[in-house]
C-alpha cells in the first residue's frame, strides 16, 4: 500500500458484489455516506480534477476542485455530484454550526432567486473572452508578460495603471441586465439583500447567478494581471464578492469614506449619461489606523477607462484624470491590490447632474486568504501605513532630540567643572 493513501473501508455495495470496478461509476448514495471519510495524505497530481462552478454549492467551487485530488482512489471515478456531496460532508465537519446555518440560508435564498428570475442576456453569465474583452487586452493576457501589459498600459502616477478592457457592447448589455434585475425586484416585491449598509440601491451579482462568470474573470484575467504587475500578492486570489450599486437623483449620490474588505477591488462605472464622478484613494493604513487620514491621496474623475492602483508604490501628490462623460460611459475599472493587512481608504462620489440621469457602479472584490492569515504576524507597518510611518518618524525625532539634549547637558557639566 502506498504511504500516500490511508486505508479505506469498503462500501456496502462493493462488499456485497465483490467488484469495486463494476460499481465505481454510480455507487448508491448509501455507499458514499457510509464510506470512510478519510482523504489521501498527499494529492494525486496525475488526476485531472473536475470543475464545480455550475453546481449550486455551499462552499467555493475552487475548494472542491482542489480537494478532489485528495479523494481516496475509490472516489475518483464516481459521478461528480457524489464527489461533491462526499467533499461537502467532510468540509461540514470543520465548519462552525453558525457558519453552516448562514451558508445554508444563503444557498436557499439564491436558489429561490434563480428559480424566479429570468435573465435577459444569458451570454453575460458565461465568460466568452472574445466577446467580453477588447483585442489588445486579450493579446496582453495571452502573452502574460510585464512587457505585454506595459504596451497597453499608461501610468499617470506610480502604481496607477490605466488601460481599456471591456467591449462597449458588453457594457451596454450589463446596463440592460441590471435594469432588468431592478425591474424584477420592483414588480415582484422580492426582498433582496443589498451589497452593503452604505447603499440601499444595489444587487449582489452572485445572488443572481453571476458567480461562475466572476470566478472565471478572477482566475483567468484578474489574477494573471495582478501576478505580473504585483507579484507579492497577485497569485493568491482565491474568492470574490461581486455587486452593483446605483447612483442617481433621489438615490445614493456617493459612497463616502469607506474601506473595501478585499485584497483586489475591480470597479466598473456604467452609465448612459451623467455628469460628475470622482474616486479618491486616500492611502493605505493598518488595522490600528484604518479610520485615520494619511498624506497620500489619489483622485480620479469620471470614468471610461480601467485603472490599477497598488500600495506597493507611493504617490504623495493628488492625481486627477478628466474623462468625457457626455456620451455612453463604457467602462471604468479600479483594481486596488491591497494585502488584507493593509487597508485602502476610498472616497467615491458619483453625482448626477440632471433629472433622470443615473450611473451604476459594478464591483468585484477579490479576496486572498493567505494575506488574511499573514496579517496576524506583522507588527511593523511603517513601510506602507502612512500614519505608522508618521508616528515612527516622530518617535525617532523625539529620541534624537532627547539624546541631543542629554549630550549638551553632559557637555555643559564637563565645561563647568
Amino acid at each position: 500500500m502506498s504511504q500516500n493513501d490511508r486505508p479505506e473501508a469498503p462500501s456496502p455495495a462493493t462488499a456485497a458484489n465483490g467488484s469495486a470496478a463494476a460499481k465505481a461509476e454510480n455507487p448508491p448514495a448509501r455507499a458514499l455516506v457510509s464510506s470512510s471519510l478519510r482523504l489521501r495524505l498527499n494529492p494525486n497530481k496525475e488526476h485531472k480534477a473536475e470543475e464545480y462552478e455550475d453546481l449550486q454549492l455551499e462552499y467555493c467551487p475552487a475548494v472542491f476542485t482542489a480537494l478532489e485530488r485528495y479523494l481516496p482512489p475509490n472516489m475518483l471515478n464516481v459521478r461528480r455530484e457524489h464527489k461533491a456531496k462526499f467533499m461537502h460532508d467532510i468540509l461540514a465537519k470543520y465548519m462552525p454550526r453558525a457558519e453552516q446555518t448562514r451558508i445554508q440560508k444563503l444557498r436557499a435564498y439564491r436558489l429561490r432567486i434563480i428559480a424566479n428570475y429570468r435573465p435577459r442576456f444569458r451570454e453575460l453569465y458565461t465568460l466568452n473572452p472574445t466577446a467580453f474583452f477588447v483585442p489588445a487586452f486579450l493579446n496582453a493576457i495571452n502573452e502574460n508578460t510585464e512587457q505585454s501589459f506595459r504596451r497597453i498600459i499608461s501610468e499617470p502616477s506610480p502604481g496607477i495603471f490605466i488601460f481599456q478592457m471591456l467591449q462597449p457592447r458588453i457594457c451596454e448589455l450589463f446596463l440592460s441586465e441590471i435594469e432588468n434585475v431592478e425591474k424584477f425586484v420592483a414588480e415582484t416585491k422580492f426582498r433582496i439583500m443589498r451589497p452593503n449598509i452604505m447603499n440601499k440601491y444595489g444587487v449582489v451579482l452572485d445572488d443572481f447567478g453571476f458567480g461562475p462568470m466572476l470566478e472565471k474573470l478572477m482566475e483567468g484575467f484578474i489574477r494573471p494581471l495582478s501576478r505580473v504587475l504585483f507579484p507579492e500578492i497577485g497569485s493568491s486570489l482565491d474568492s470574490h464578492h461581486g455587486f452593483v450599486v446605483e447612483y442617481g437623483k433621489d438615490k445614493a449620490v456617493d459612497m463616502g469614506f469607506h474601506v473595501d474588505d478585499s485584497e483586489v477591488t475591480l470597479n466598473v462605472c456604467l452609465g448612459k449619461e451623467f455628469s460628475g464622478g470622482e474616486l479618491y484613494f486616500q492611502g493605505t493604513r493598518c488595522e490600528k489606523h484604518v479610520n485615520t487620514s494619511t498624506y497620500t491621496e489619489v483622485s480620479l474623475s469620471g470614468g471610461c477607462t480601467l485603472f490599477l492602483w497598488s500600495p506597493l508604490f507611493e504617490s504623495r501628490s493628488t492625481l486627477t484624470i478628466p474623462i468625457n462623460l457626455d456620451e455612453l460611459c463604457f467602462i471604468e475599472v479600479a483594481i486596488a491590490v491591497v494585502p488584507k493587512l493593509q487597508h485602502l481608504a476610498i472616497v467615491s462620489t458619483y453625482f448626477c447632474g440632471a433629472e433622470g440621469l443615473f450611473a451604476y457602479r459594478l464591483a468585484s472584490m477579490q479576496i486572498c486568504s493567505v494575506f488574511r492569515e499573514v496579517k496576524r504576524y506583522q507588527t511593523d507597518c511603517s513601510s506602507w501605513c502612512g500614519e505608522c510611518s508618521k508616528v515612527k518618524k516622530e518617535s525617532q525625532c523625539s529620541r534624537i532630540t532627547s539624546t541631543k539634549s542629554a549630550l549638551l547637558a553632559k557637555e555643559g557639566e564637563s565645561t563647568s567643572k
